[in-house]
């Protein structure tokens, strides 16, 4: 019997531009997706939705499009494509122009994916007769002993074509579409109730935050740290919308959780952090930034979370300076102290007096709002190329070589469907020539170009896969 997989499996489709990949996307989703260019020259983002001509769960990839407008060389493009699919996907989809001769292209694309480590379908598109299915001669020299004759534009093969995907995601281990249809699942549907886990060390304010929020005692508040020894979910209503607040134990360090629910606790509050859609990040500001919140709020950065850091108990800092100042010098202060979290907004509050809740719903909505802006593969590869042009990377003492980057993608995981957290996937020379302070010097080149506080700009490098043959 066959094991259901933790998670659904991912299908990438792959192949040079004009081959119809899109138009098998759409087809398989069921649904025409639109392309938004925010600006002339940009093509259009990665796209990721479920499948609906399968039996089976699983999530498509296209990358149609790519590399259609960009200057660089474009046999390192498609290679990229096909290597990000290699690395990402559990199925790949090779398209091909069923009437047309194999390009240079074509040919490069199937040497990289003979290597794959996954099952690859060779997918002969624009068949729109049966005499075209007696060109596979020259396709089946690729070497792919899987492949399906279809035309996107007419419909044609699909039948065979979902079959043939369900017997390979059968073997996959991939659940029914039926089965898939959980109460988790259900909650990734873009109308689910937004998560908020407030994150913090002991006697920051957490409970007394959600308290304030509730305008109810519903937590317990207490001087004694560690009060609240799990994770709470919370439902709540703000201005129409729905949220789940997610109330979590204080995160002492390690060394000083002394009993073992304290243990389960701050493992709680780590799964809290993970299941979120946005952290807010109580600091109790009248005692500063400590150590254990800069750790927490690296916990966050690591988890690549959207954040607000909260500063409460604002009442008690310097409440006899004026309002401005007082603001300013906690900016500062958190700009000092947490520098590792360049793009985070945050809000003054205090719990006890009730003062700032509102300003946290209006950050919160204005991070969601700004989340989908980002930048499309031709502009952050232009993006990338021009910081790297101002300042080149230095060469890497131990190596004796310095970074080269071919080309940078973003990635958007289907898992933050509410507020979008992309990841750029940068495939250079060797990865380990990425120095930390060089990353940093490319985040805030984007940022600069796309300043979207509250979401983290996530590097992924990939070493580029020399081709052995």
């Amino acid at each position: 019997m066959l094991t259901i997989m933790s998670r659904i499996p991912t299908i990438a489709i792959v192949g040079r531009p004009n081959v119809g990949k899109s138009a098998i996307f759409n087809r398989m989703v069921g649904r025409r997706i639109a392309i938004v260019h925010d600006e002339p020259g940009v093509t259009r983002d990665r796209l990721a939705a479920p499948c609906e001509i399968t039996r089976h769960a699983c999530s498509l990839i296209d990358t149609g499009g790519i590399g259609a407008t960009l200057n660089d060389n474009f046999t390192d493009i498609v290679a990229a494509e096909a290597d990000l699919a290699m690395q990402t996907a559990d199925l790949i989809l090779f398209v091909l122009d069923s009437r047309d001769h194999l390009t240079p292209i074509d040919l490069s694309i199937a040497s990289r994916l003979r290597r794959a480590q996954v099952p690859v379908i060779m997918v002969l598109n624009k068949a729109d007769h049966d005499t075209q299915e007696l060109n596979i001669g020259e396709f089946s020299a690729l070497g792919f002993d899987t492949h399906v004759f279809i035309s996107a534009a007419h419909g044609r093969g699909f039948t065979e074509f979902a079959k043939l995907l369900d017997d390979q995601l059968a073997v996959l281990g991939a659940p029914l579409q039926t089965e898939s249809q959980t109460d988790s699942d259900n909650e990734a549907a873009s109308n689910r109730p937004l998560r908020i886990a407030l994150i913090g060390r002991p006697n920051a304010g957490k409970s007394s935050m959600v308290n304030a929020i509730l305008n109810d005692k519903r937590t317990i508040v207490s001087e004694i740290a560690g009060t609240t020894r799990d994770a709470i979910d919370i439902p709540y209503s703000y201005s129409g919308q729905d949220y789940i607040l997610i109330d979590t134990a204080g995160m002492r360090p390690r060394s000083r959780r002394d009993t073992s629910v304290e243990v389960f606790s701050a493992m709680r509050s780590e799964k809290a952090i993970r299941r979120s859609d946005i952290c807010l990040l109580i600091i109790d500001i009248d005692q500063g930034v400590t150590q254990q919140d800069r750790r927490i709020a690296g916990m966050i950065a690591e988890e690549g979370k959207p954040c607000l850091v909260v500063a409460n108990k604002f009442d008690l800092f310097h409440p006899n300076a004026p309002l401005k100042a007082r603001r300013k010098e906690v900016q500062e202060h958190l700009r000092e102290n947490l520098f590792f979290l360049n793009g985070i907004p945050f809000v003054t509050a205090s719990a006890r007096e009730g003062i700032g809740i509102n300003d946290i719903f209006r950050q919160i909505n204005a991070i969601r709002k700004a989340a989908s802006h980002y930048p499309g593969t031709s502009r952050l590869n232009k993006i990338l190329q021009e910081a790297i042009e101002t300042n080149p990377p230095g060469i890497v003492q131990s190596t004796g070589k310095r970074l080269r980057l071919y080309y940078a993608t973003a990635a958007v995981d289907p898992n933050y469907s509410l507020i979008p957290v992309p990841k750029y996937i940068l495939f250079v020379n060797d990865k380990k020539l990425l120095t930390d302070s060089y990353a940093q010097y490319l985040r805030n080149a984007i940022r600069q170009q796309f300043p979207v506080p509250g979401i983290p700009v996530i590097f992924s490098p990939r070493s580029r896969i020399r081709n052995l043959n």
